[in-house]
């Protein structure tokens, strides 16, 4: 019992937080089930029914406020959904699983102190600057082959993210934000959205493989945990106290515990 009171009191807290940029915090969910006794095969599908609950919600408001483009998001959807599916649906090695989950647990902590530099508020401007030059050239082929470069790496991170049970928005996030592909609060809505449809698919192999059984039941205090601390999180943004302090300490946490999982993986 004195485990799922910490389990829910962690997920609470790390919900609460990847909620406030965009995020389901699935790669976080996994860490601290890791260093618990949560059976290997149940970690992922943990994971992403939170990642479900805690994105489900942040969609629906970015959709209202007009973030959300669900048609350009598309090529990325369409290329993550089947193989998300598939990499869910595989039978990994538990070291396979912990490399891979230190890796995300690395390239989330990084992601986490991206967007908290100051320098992202000039994104919104450069991609309305950046859509009236292409505007004015015309696309031409340009487009297609855009979309076909969308559609492999939607496939890609799809992959990874089912394999590990994770929503893949650690990695498409930044990919966009190289790519210019719009602003901050577009890009945090592709994001939700992605690991909201990534993470249904993915479950729904992982769950292809076994059946449920009574130990799923452990599941409902921590997805209550997860739906209060996410509902809080996403209402974090205005709240402007020490908001950078705590994701940055947060991401260094997240990357120790990154560093110790693919150590972990091999000693």
């Amino acid at each position: 019992m004195s485990e799922i009171i910490f389990m829910a009191l962690a997920f609470f807290f790390i919900s609460m937080i990847y909620s406030s940029i965009g995020f389901g915090g699935g790669s976080s969910y996994l860490a601290v089930m890791a260093f618990s006794a949560v059976p290997f095969n149940l970690m992922p599908r943990f994971a992403l029914v939170c990642n479900i609950i805690v994105v489900a919600g942040g969609c629906y408001v970015y959709f209202r406020s007009k973030h959300l483009d669900i048609k350009k998001s598309l090529p990325f959807i369409v290329g993550s959904l089947p193989l998300s599916y598939i990499g869910g649906s595989i039978v990994i090695d538990k070291t396979v699983f912990m490399t891979l989950l230190g890796i995300t647990l690395i390239a989330a902590s990084l992601n986490i102190i991206f967007f908290s530099c100051s320098d992202r508020k000039k994104l919104k401007d450069d991609f309305l600057k950046k859509n009236t030059e292409d505007a004015a050239r015309g696309h031409g082929n340009s487009s297609r082959i855009r979309y076909a470069i969308e559609l492999g790496i939607g496939g890609g991170i799809g992959f990874v993210s089912g394999l590990v049970g994770i929503g893949g928005g650690v990695f498409l996030a930044p990919l966009l934000y190289t790519m210019r592909w719009g602003y901050a609060k577009k890009i945090a809505a592709t994001s939700s959205l992605f690991i909201l449809l990534n993470s249904i698919a993915g479950l729904a192999g992982h769950l292809s493989k076994s059946d449920l059984d009574l130990a799923h039941l452990g599941l409902i205090p921590i997805a209550l945990a997860v739906l209060i601390g996410g509902q809080i999180g996403s209402r974090l943004g205005a709240l402007k106290l020490s908001e950078i302090f705590v994701k940055n300490a947060t991401a260094v946490l997240v990357m120790l515990m990154g560093v110790r999982m693919i150590f972990k993986a091999y000693v």
